[in-house]
């Protein structure tokens, strides 16, 4: 999907606001919350993969598995 990063199997979605000037998205097809922002591609992609990475390590020090993404369709 060309809208949609991927990152240790977790989607991430890629909007922009114009006001702001300002990337934002959320990591799509799961349950949870977990948004990043950027002010451009380079910025936008380091936060989702930070937000991603802080997800997982949340999940291990609660002791719960992290949802799985459903499967999206190409």
């Amino acid at each position: 999907m060309k809208d949609l990063m991927n990152y240790k199997d977790c989607f991430g979605s890629v909007h922009y606001n114009d006001d702001d000037r300002v990337f934002h998205g959320k990591v799509e097809f799961i349950r949870a919350l977990v948004s990043y922002e950027g002010t451009d591609v380079a910025s936008l992609r380091k936060a989702f993969e930070e937000a991603v990475d802080d997800y997982l390590e949340l999940c291990r020090e609660q002791g719960h598995e992290p949802e799985k993404p459903r499967k999206v369709s190409e």
